[in-house]
């Protein structure tokens, strides 16, 4: 599936109507460069799931762990991957625990840098800048 947006805004809804779709288990990776939107596009995923707190980046603790409220999901699992320098780095803070777990959706920004350990059945949503408000959002099955 592939998505044109034109503003932050609609990044956010396309993400938040998104997440009204999620089941829970759901790994899913962002990849795209500095500044495309990755976390806009967490941040409606959070919203859509019914997050209790706001959403920031998690570029220097690398995992941030949200409540949210959802008929199945309890945990919104908000991962950036950014400064690591391996991949093994996100499995020493416990990321793994996390993935495929059916109460919990994980969103990781940079998710290409740390595919390797990812499961297969990861989510990929690629955010590629336009212009200055236009994304393209793909969205597919493996990273």
């Amino acid at each position: 599936m592939k998505k044109i947006t034109k503003s932050e805004k609609e990044t956010m809804e396309l993400a938040c109507n998104y997440a009204k779709k999620l089941k829970g288990g759901e790994i899913i990776g962002l990849i795209g460069d500095l500044g495309a939107g990755k976390t806009v596009f967490a941040k409606g995923l959070a919203r859509g799931l019914g997050a209790k707190n706001v959403i920031n980046s998690p570029t220097f603790v690398l995992m941030k762990i949200h409540s949210v409220r959802h008929k199945n999901i309890k945990r919104f699992i908000h991962i950036d991957a950014y400064r690591i320098k391996s991949a093994e780095d996100i499995t020493a803070i416990g990321a793994g625990e996390y993935f495929n777990r059916p109460d919990t959706v994980t969103v990781i920004e940079w998710a290409d840098k740390i595919k390797k350990i990812l499961p297969i059945t990861s989510i990929k949503v690629k955010i590629e800048y336009k212009t200055k408000n236009q994304r393209l959002i793909k969205f597919t099955k493996n990273l």
